[in-house]
């Protein structure tokens, strides 16, 4: 398991009320956008600072690495933003 996956992981099962809260919003949201629009929005923002926490984390241990000078790029390549966003993705763990 690389670096990023262990982290998104960790990610994951350190939060995984809120990310199955998620869910269950996006569902609903799915199928009546405008009724769950505020409360997708608050529990998005939530989500979204969870994840660019832990990519923080992340970076901040690459940097540290024999890596340092790659660390800058690595947020974009884990994917941690578009793969926690996912519905499916958080699901299937």
């Amino acid at each position: 398991m690389t670096k990023h996956q262990e982290y998104y992981q960790k990610m994951i099962d350190n939060n995984k009320q809120i990310f199955s809260e998620f869910i269950d919003l996006h569902d609903k949201y799915t199928k009546d956008s405008a009724s769950w629009q505020v409360k997708y929005n608050e529990v998005g923002e939530k989500i979204v600072a969870i994840i660019r926490d832990w990519e923080g984390k992340l970076c901040r241990e690459s940097e540290r690495g024999q890596f340092g000078k790659y660390s800058a790029n690595l947020a974009d390549k884990s994917g941690l933003l578009s793969a926690a966003t996912s519905p499916k993705s958080i699901s299937s763990e």
